[in-house]
């Protein structure tokens, strides 16, 4: 009787893999064609190679593994012996060659159906073990958004309590600041308007703008951020017109000042639309050239100053030009340098607030802060004006029920850079420039935080060759992200110095005049 020994040298607890493969069947007639025919097959030549132990001494003659079936089909055709036992049943053993002396048998007894490991699955999870720690992953990663979405819907609410809040107190006690009767809900009305429209507004244009493929490119840095690569941009399409053409309408389209802060916010917005445009389709971060930009900018600047020279802008000083400060320095006539003073406010207005514009909620929810900040301060002066801070004050409230974490929707340079120069127009009609600059101190780090990397890496690369930085990135809330605050918590502060610093300028434009 022909020897098989394919299966010899096997190891023991390698066997685990076989799965129940160690049983009891009925003998065939054919049993030995058909142990020829299975061993070999791939499974024999995989067992080759291993080895098993054995109870008693060794032996170097080759020998067999009497293996049972691995499913009961396998079974009625897989045998290795025609020998039976007293009882009928098949005996699981290692025997010798038919006919040559044995050293000895070993027994295999079946341990019921559970698996032996492997080497290498004690150092490796089973897949449904990886699955299962992968979906546990997950669902913190959701849980944690989840809990930063619902922070970013109470720092909104939070955010249009305080102002609604605020603008009633504060038309119920104008009459006292500007010393003449002015309309009731003088500038809680035009905020509450503007919120609504820029509101529902949202709800049409971003699906719109989704569909148009107008989504934005986001730079390599930081790559925590990439999350929102895909998101829709240009939302200050719906925002800017909402905020400038409620606030035309409230005062009658009868208000020079508004007209003309109205067109250069408008002019900005024209700029910030193409620098978005040509983004979309070079599909890179930058679209403008950023000195082209600049230049546009300053003849916005410079347009507005001769606009505001040929025009008969009511002012309670009688004189243009002038810059009331705080006392004990009273009011500072400018003269030529007005323009200077204008062409730098804008460009400086709308490039930090493009800066500012980095997270979720941040530079929507500043804007709306400082232009409340500026209405309280221009109130005395042309409340026209303060109608049409409110009322784009309203505008960035409603866009951030779209843009608050996680945002639906970004304002794009055609935003950014109209809220910039919207500021800018309230003050250069006003002279406010110093309630200006308080009412918007978190856009000011912000570009300050640009400068200062800059110029600090040029100087340290001058002197040491190699440039160094003071802030790991900028702008400054990029570096406090990567200091590990969270988004929604950074957002949260920059509201809250904001409120401070706009009732400071609040005040200090209300006692400069």
């Amino acid at each position: 009787m022909p020897s098989y020994s394919c299966c010899s040298s096997l190891n023991f607890p390698r066997l685990g893999f076989l799965h129940p493969l160690i049983r009891s069947h009925q003998p065939g007639a054919n049993s030995f064609q058909s142990f020829d025919h299975h061993f070999r097959s791939p499974l024999c030549l995989k067992l080759s190679g291993l080895r098993i132990r054995r109870h008693g001494r060794s032996s170097t003659r080759d020998r067999f593994l009497v293996v049972a079936t691995m499913d009961w089909d396998f079974a009625s055709s897989f045998s290795l012996d025609d020998r039976t036992d007293s009882d009928g049943s098949i005996g699981n053993m290692f025997s010798s060659s038919e006919g040559e002396e044995s050293d000895g048998d070993i027994l295999l007894t079946p341990i019921n159906d559970v698996d032996i490991p492997t080497s290498s699955e004690r150092f490796h999870k089973p897949d449904d073990a990886l699955m299962a720690t992968a979906h546990d992953v997950r669902m913190i990663g959701k849980s944690q958004k989840r809990s930063r979405i619902k922070y970013g819907i109470i720092i909104n609410l939070w955010l249009v309590t305080f102002l609604s809040v605020f603008l009633l107190l504060l038309d119920s006690h104008a009459w006292r600041i500007v010393r003449l009767p002015l309309p009731p809900f003088h500038l809680i009305f035009p905020f509450t308007s503007s919120a609504i429209l820029a509101s529902f507004a949202g709800y049409i244009c971003v699906p719109l703008f989704r569909i148009s493929n107008m989504r934005t490119t986001i730079s390599k840095w930081p790559a925590r951020h990439s999350s929102k690569k895909g998101t829709t941009t240009m939302g200050g399409l719906f925002l800017i017109p909402i905020g400038v053409v409620v606030a035309e309408v409230l005062v009658g389209f009868s208000s020079k000042e508004v007209a003309g802060a109205s067109i250069a916010t408008l002019a900005f917005a024209t700029i910030g639309l193409i620098d978005d445009f040509l983004s979309l389709v070079k599909r890179r971060r930058i679209g403008l050239s950023p000195w082209i930009r600049v230049l546009l900018e300053v003849a916005v600047g410079t347009w507005f100053y001769f606009w505001l020279c040929a025009r008969n802008i009511s002012s309670p000083y009688s004189i243009k030009m002038v810059v009331p400060l705080p006392l004990p320095l009273g009011l500072v006539c400018m003269g030529g340098s007005y323009l200077l003073l204008t062409s730098f406010c804008f460009v400086s207005m709308a490039n930090g607030m493009e800066l500012t514009d980095g997270l979720d909620g941040l530079a929507g929810g500043t804007a709306a802060l400082s232009f409340i900040g500026m209405s309280i301060a221009v109130l005395p002066i042309c409340s026209d004006l303060a109608v049409f801070g409110a009322s784009m004050a309203g505008a960035c409230v409603g866009f951030l029920f779209h843009n608050r974490y996680k945002a639906s929707v970004f304002m794009g340079d055609t935003g950014a850079l109209a809220l910039g120069g919207a500021l800018a127009a309230m003050a250069a009609s006003t002279g406010m420039f110093f309630p200006l600059l308080i009412s918007s101190g978190v856009m000011l780090l912000e570009a300050l935080s640009v400068l200062l990397q800059v110029s600090y890496f040029k100087i340290t690369k001058r002197m040491h060759g190699n440039g160094r930085r003071l802030f790991k990135v900028v702008p400054l809330h990029y570096h406090l992200e990567s200091c590990g605050v969270k988004e929604p918590v950074i957002v949260a502060g920059a509201y809250i110095i904001s409120c401070i610093l706009m009732l400071y300028a609040g005040y200090v434009g209300l006692t400069s005049v």
